[in-house]
């Protein structure tokens, strides 16, 4: 059964890493502040709580689950605040590169 539990953290992990990474060539290559916004947000949501369901299965307590459990939501409503307070203060500059 470990090995199992190891096969689905490498598979879950490195998917959340695809992500990352699709994030981060998203916010290089697209044109203007609103896809690179929205590509960044989105993909690294994803990702990381891919990394997250793959390292859930490694805990030990049920505490330490729960642990990465918030930190995901508190990185999941961070990033979506983060996100609207840039896409209002490029609306409100009339950005649009």
């Amino acid at each position: 059964m470990s090995a199992v539990i190891n096969l689905w953290t490498v598979i879950a992990v490195s998917g959340g890493a695809v992500f990352f990474l699709a994030g981060t060539t998203g916010l290089l290559r697209f044109p203007d502040a609103f896809t690179r916004l929205h590509a960044l947000t989105k993909a690294d949501n994803l990702g990381l709580g891919l990394v997250v369901l793959g390292l859930l299965p490694q805990m030990d307590s049920v505490s330490g689950g729960l642990k990465l459990l918030c930190i995901w939501g508190l990185v999941l409503l961070s990033g979506a605040t983060a996100s609207q307070l840039i896409a209002r203060a490029l609306v409100r500059r009339d950005v649009q590169r």
